[in-house]
């Protein structure tokens, strides 16, 4: 089963390599961090702001890619953790092909925040966060 969560925080700490990201079920109390790179997190920071840069960066060229190719976003889902790892992957869509691509979490939420799309928690995420 899915669950569906939002970016309920982010925290920036520019004197550190590693920043943190926490997703919390929508319609419920379950939450989560995630800690993800710095270029990761002011891609994430931007989108949410709003704020458009001249040139595409690197997670906005993956999405133009996949729009230029026929594709469309469908959803972002959190699949897995193992071992402090989180997976990800991007379902995609082509003309009703439906495609999993393997991602890490970061990239995947600066696509999903990017292109407006739903970010899902697969519930053994959640279960194995309880252990």
């Amino acid at each position: 089963m899915e669950v569906r969560v939002e970016l309920s925080r982010i925290i920036i700490n520019e004197a550190a390599d590693q920043q943190i990201i926490v997703l919390k079920e929508i319609g419920g109390d379950r939450s989560f961090p995630i800690v993800i790179g710095v270029n990761e997190i002011l891609a994430i920071d931007r989108r949410l702001k709003g704020f458009m840069l001249e040139r595409p960066m690197t997670h906005d060229l993956l999405a133009n890619v996949i729009e230029a190719s026929g594709g469309m976003i469908d959803k972002v889902l959190i699949s897995d953790i193992s071992e402090h790892t989180f997976y990800a992957e991007l379902h995609i869509d082509f003309n009703g092909r439906k495609v999993k691509v393997d991602s890490r979490p970061s990239d995947a939420l600066a696509i999903a925040v990017g292109v407006d799309v739903p970010i899902f928690v697969d519930e053994q995420v959640f279960e194995k966060l309880k252990i």
